[in-house]
């Protein structure tokens, strides 16, 4: 892999798990507008989602210039070999002044894995309003995810084993907490911010939140029904990604993921999320698809 992505900032080095994201983002180029993206040695059993989205956005904005990520909308068609490396091949559409239409596809061994649109579009003045953030704890005051572990180790030890190049702290109970309290949730929020500093590289930042619009995307739907990860019998897969990316941000910096399910029906689930900055702005919009299915213990 080639090693193009300068990681060295004055804001604090950043941990071996965020070294190792920042090593996934490092794409290798195979060809024109193709590039090479490969796992980490921590891996799930299929390629994690948040991956996919995150390397199809170095791979697109790789052939974009300096116009600025506005949208992705991406479908998950296949599960990923976590054994083997995956291919991004980019299709340009369109490439204006201050616009650029992308389509990245991600494959192996000639087969689709996943599909992503991209929308790049130079930033301008205009209108201006947003949803005021959430009223929540400052994330200093808030333990660390894996502190939320301690006692699950047996039922939650796919996410314990799990890469965190993500610093993430709940302001509510995650869902295997809520478990014991038999409380309901019908939302999430959690601050997030990656586990040391980032280069300047704006698509870095845009591509590792990403990497984290993935996670905890989904509680929303299974608190909202009392349900645990890991307690549960749940499958659950997501079936597509949209994001919306609405002004410059740093990624390295506190972020608040403010998610909530509008609907679950025909098994799939309904998710939406909003980022905000420690500041309030609203910076990014998530909205998730996925097929979620509860089997009740007999």
């Amino acid at each position: 892999m080639s090693s193009s992505i300068d990681i060295e900032t004055t804001q604090g080095e950043p941990t071996p798990d965020l070294r190792v994201l920042l090593g996934l983002l490092d794409l290798e180029s195979i060809g024109e507008d193709t590039f090479l993206g490969d796992h980490p040695e921590k891996v799930w059993s299929r390629t994690f989602g948040g991956q996919l989205v995150s390397q199809a956005i170095i791979a697109a904005g790789r052939t974009a210039g300096d116009r600025p990520l506005h949208a992705i909308n991406a479908h998950f068609v296949r599960g990923g070999d976590v054994k083997k490396p995956i291919e991004y091949h980019v299709q340009r559409h369109r490439d204006g002044r201050a616009l650029a239409n992308r389509t990245v596809t991600a494959s192996q061994d000639g087969q689709e894995l996943f599909v992503m649109l991209a929308a790049f579009q130079d930033w301008g003045k205009g209108l201006e309003h947003a949803h005021e953030g959430p009223d929540v704890p400052d994330p200093e005051t808030l333990p660390r995810v894996e502190e939320s572990f301690v006692g699950f180790e047996d039922k939650l030890e796919m996410f314990i084993k799990a890469p965190h190049p993500i610093d993430m702290r709940y302001t509510n109970d995650p869902s295997w907490i809520l478990k014991g309290t038999g409380e309901k949730l019908n939302h999430n929020r959690v601050w997030m911010r990656t586990d040391g500093a980032l280069p300047d590289d704006q698509l870095l930042h845009v591509a590792a939140l990403g990497y984290s619009s993935d996670t905890t995307v989904l509680d929303s739907i299974i608190t909202t029904h009392g349900l645990s990860w890991g307690l549960d019998r749940i499958l659950a897969a997501t079936v597509n990604h949209s994001m919306w990316f609405h002004r410059p941000f740093r990624f390295d910096d506190w972020v608040l993921y403010a998610t909530e399910s509008p609907v679950a029906a025909g098994s799939r689930g309904l998710a939406t999320g909003r980022f905000y900055s420690r500041t309030g702005e609203l910076i990014a919009t998530t909205v998730q698809e996925g097929v979620i299915r509860h089997f009740p213990a007999r």
